[in-house]
């Protein structure tokens, strides 16, 4: 892989007067320069690592044993659904280029008027969906730890014990990018010692020979595949936003070591620990997952356990608010960073409270992951389409500029073909979708076979690529037009 150059490249972001670890970093959605940028994008694996080094990826693996699926076929869909995070990967490279967030480089896709919209549905919406399922995590975790220590279930006790989480995940994205960069270096060795150790009680009792006392045949079995494929490939196309990890590094990085790091640095642990999870369920009733995998650790590293949890689920959520604080921005909301991530945060914490207090947890993890791909799925699929025809060539100046008649103004302010295409699909991969409050028409027709993600990012990748043609929108040489 290609490495930067060992002149200012080398040197860490913010070493030129920006922000250091530690430090609030007040830089938002404008262009970063090149004397603030530096490092390299092998450290995009210890970022990626660390909040995927995940106790929701055992829940999820486990869910995979629990729908009836064999062991063997669990580890095929873990293995298959986590290869989108080549898709995360990919458009992670476009933040060096434009030196901005991915926020405002959807600009390129959707127009700078069009955009707008676009944030509110995935950038707003879909984020504070995403920070209250894992919060919801950590909070059963903390919730039970808590009545370890006398504090036993009262709905006053869990939402101070949902407050303090939030509270602790806001922190890391009120700092920003170099205390992420830092922390999670050492943070991603940490949690994957805690969960290496877990792991060792889960395979000391893992039954190997394990099969299903019905086994899945025929359509239910193809049902069952489909919709663990998009439970486990839901989460990679979540990060659409991965330009805002990677923007802090000089314009020369290599965009493959960018797409690289990215992708491996995530992958790694997921496919891993959601293995795990699959290798739990084979021994213990998992339905509830944080007593099951209490019950085999010894009393005295239950706290250390859970505490991990709960870091994790703050490095996970602390990049979450982070690109969503950058999101409000981008629409165009006159706030400091800090304070939009104030705002996002309250909304998650709203939705966290909501999950823990009134809905079942298995039941919110596992429809809003089947739910969501109906947006983040085309929204990856457009975003990778327009990197590729460009060429991965964009302009943060013109990006951030908005002027009419600007090369990313296009027709009143709206791309119609990436919008179109976002529409298009997300129809589809409604039609295709099958979940405890939705199912498809074509997902009845086949008998509930769930394939919301190739058919919706598919017909996305088709409808943006013909439109974009068509119009003429992203000229040959990768350019926007101009006026």
């Amino acid at each position: 892989m290609a490495t930067t150059p060992p002149t200012s490249c080398t040197r860490s972001p913010g070493e030129h007067g920006a922000e250091r670890a530690g430090q609030l970093e007040t830089r938002g959605i404008d262009l970063i320069p090149a004397d603030e940028r530096g490092g390299r994008p092998r450290q995009l694996f210890a970022v990626w690592a660390a909040p995927n080094v995940s106790y929701l990826s055992f829940v999820v693996g486990a869910t995979l044993i629990l729908m009836g699926l064999t062991l063997p076929q669990a580890i095929g869909v873990i293995l298959a659904g986590n290869l989108l995070w080549i898709c995360t990967g990919t458009v992670a490279a476009s933040g060096p280029v434009a030196g901005t967030s991915g926020s405002v480089i959807s600009r390129a896709m959707y127009g700078v008027v069009g955009n707008k919209f676009v944030l509110v549905l995935t950038g707003w919406l879909i984020a504070a969906a995403y920070l209250a399922l894992n919060w919801s995590a950590a909070s059963v975790a903390g919730i039970g730890l808590a009545g370890r220590f006398g504090l036993h279930g009262n709905s006053a006790t869990d939402a101070a014990v949902i407050c303090v989480i939030a509270g602790g995940t806001l922190l890391i994205a009120i700092f920003g990018y170099p205390t992420i960069v830092r922390l999670y270096t050492a943070l991603s060795v940490l949690l994957t010692v805690v969960f290496v150790v877990v792991t060792g009680y889960v395979l000391a009792g893992t039954d190997w020979s394990y099969a299903p006392a019905e086994p899945l045949r025929g359509t239910a079995l193809a049902a069952a595949l489909g919709a663990g494929f998009t439970i486990i490939a839901s989460t990679p196309l979540s990060y659409s936003n991965s330009p805002d990890l990677a923007r802090y590094l000089p314009r020369g990085s290599s965009p493959f070591a960018i797409a690289g790091w990215t992708a491996f640095g995530a992958y790694l642990p997921s496919t891993v620990f959601t293995t795990v999870g699959a290798l739990a369920a084979t021994h213990l009733d998992m339905s509830d997952p944080e007593a099951a995998l209490e019950s085999i650790l010894p009393g005295w590293f239950i706290p250390v356990f859970v505490i991990a949890v709960v870091v994790n689920t703050m490095t996970n959520n602390g990049m979450t608010a982070y690109s969503a604080s950058l999101s409000i921005q981008s629409v165009g909301v006159r706030l400091a960073r800090i304070p939009a991530v104030l705002i996002i945060g309250v909304l998650g914490t709203a939705g966290t409270l909501y999950a823990i207090l009134v809905f079942d947890f298995l039941t919110s993890v596992n429809t809003m992951l089947q739910l969501v791909v109906a947006v983040t799925g085309p929204a990856m699929a457009v975003a990778v389409t327009d990197l590729l025809l460009r060429r991965n060539r964009y302009h943060g100046a013109d990006l951030l500029g908005q002027r009419r008649g600007g090369p990313y103004w296009y027709h009143r302010g709206v791309h119609w073909a990436g919008v179109l295409a976002l529409v298009a699909g997300g129809l589809t991969s409604a039609m295709w979708a099958h979940t405890s409050l939705w199912t498809g028409p074509i997902a009845t027709a086949l008998g509930g076979i769930d394939l919301a993600i190739p058919s919706g990012m598919t017909a996305a990748a088709a409808v943006y690529w013909a439109l974009a043609r068509a119009l003429r929108s992203i000229p040959r040489d990768g350019h926007a037009p101009s006026g």
